[in-house]
């Protein structure tokens, strides 16, 4: 039985993984050195991909870690001697956080209910050296309008500012010009299978890096951002990566550039007004977040309450894997995965289930 995965991490596969990872191991692809001229041409390549997809300038360095949780440590440990600034309204906001304290940092938080989105702009302590954003909050399905992240750099002008996009990239359109450093990991919307973090990082969260670097503080050993970027400006990686993912995402670039982000942005859209109008019509089943303004539109989070794990269980019968909720909302909700990879078919079959309910 076929099955379509609308989880929000690992999720459903882009329609072309299978090819390229058909094509890549008739290639040997995934048994090359990676210090070999063929891995730094696939390097340079999915690098270039990610640059045209994004807009990134051309300043700005990428690099490959293990995970979006692994970019929170570096980005902690590399950038913030001392203090830095948390807006949590959900799971993961509060995870960067805690690895902040974890790592002996002073941290600052403004924590709202979780499902709601922040008003107000807060006073930030002036000795903040960096401020940490989630741009979509996996586990609650709250987006921040990119508009109140630009405000709160204008407003705080010596702080550097991180933007955790990994489940709205590529689908926020960010100017990152006004932003320092941006992560996401691969197995959301870009739809490869889980293990490679990303990180593109302005020359400011580099410089201070390397600043504290050499005032002896300790910024990690062999993954530093100064280690990472210079290894990166060689197309290459310090230790030996995985090729696969690498190679799988530069291919999968390749797709979503020929398609058009805009055009991207614009399915993804379409469908997103799709599933909430059909829950905010329905009058059993609603969407966790009540402001429209707030809800994400590639993580969408239904309250269905004591009926929860009979309907998931009957949409898996169905095919149809769904995500359950987060932390103590696990047993009353679940979570629908708005990605690239999930097409207008299939949140189609998705809703005429549920009108069965």
């Amino acid at each position: 039985m076929k099955q379509i995965f609308f989880t929000p991490g690992p999720a459903q596969l882009y329609p072309s993984v299978a090819r390229h990872l058909k094509i890549g191991l008739e290639e040997n692809i995934f048994s090359i050195s990676h210090r070999s001229q063929k891995f730094k041409d696939i390097y340079e390549g999915t690098v270039e991909g990610l640059i045209k997809l994004l807009k990134i300038p051309d300043d700005y360095k990428i690099v490959f870690v293990a995970s979006a949780t692994e970019a929170m440590e570096r980005l902690i440990e590399n950038i913030v001697e001392k203090k830095s600034f948390h807006f949590v309204n959900g799971s993961f906001g509060k995870r960067w956080q805690e690895i902040a304290v974890e790592l002996k940092r002073e941290t600052c938080v403004i924590e709202i209910p979780f499902g709601e989105g922040f008003k107000d702009v807060p006073e930030i302590p002036k000795d903040t050296e960096l401020i940490c954003f989630t741009h979509n909050e996996t586990s609650s399905g709250v987006a921040l309008n990119t508009e109140f992240i630009y405000k709160i750099g204008k407003a705080n002008p010596k702080a550097l500012l991180a933007v955790d996009t990994v489940s709205s990239a590529p689908y926020i359109d960010i100017d990152f010009k006004r932003i320092d450093a941006v992560f996401f990991s691969v197995q959301k919307l870009f739809g490869l299978p889980a293990g490679l973090g990303v990180m593109i990082l302005s020359p400011k969260a580099i410089e201070k890096a390397t600043k504290l670097q050499k005032k002896g503080l300790n910024i990690g050993s062999y993954h530093n951002l100064p280690s990472l970027v210079d290894w990166a400006e060689k197309n290459q990686t310090i230790e030996t990566p995985s090729v696969l993912h690498i190679y799988l995402l530069g291919k999968v670039l390749e797709d979503m550039n020929k398609k058009d982000i805009k055009k991207i942005r614009e399915e993804l859209d379409e469908r997103a007004k799709l599933i909430y109008d059909f829950f905010d019509n329905n009058t059993n089943f609603k969407p966790f977040v009540k402001n429209k303004k707030d809800r994400s539109q590639t993580v969408i989070v239904i309250t269905l309450g004591d009926k929860t794990e009979e309907i998931k269980a009957k949409l898996e019968e169905k095919g149809l894997i769904v995500g359950g909720g987060y932390g103590p909302f696990k047993n009353t909700q679940i979570r629908i995965a708005n990605f690239p990879a999930v097409g207008d078919k299939d949140i189609s079959v998705l809703i005429n289930e549920f009108k069965k309910f």
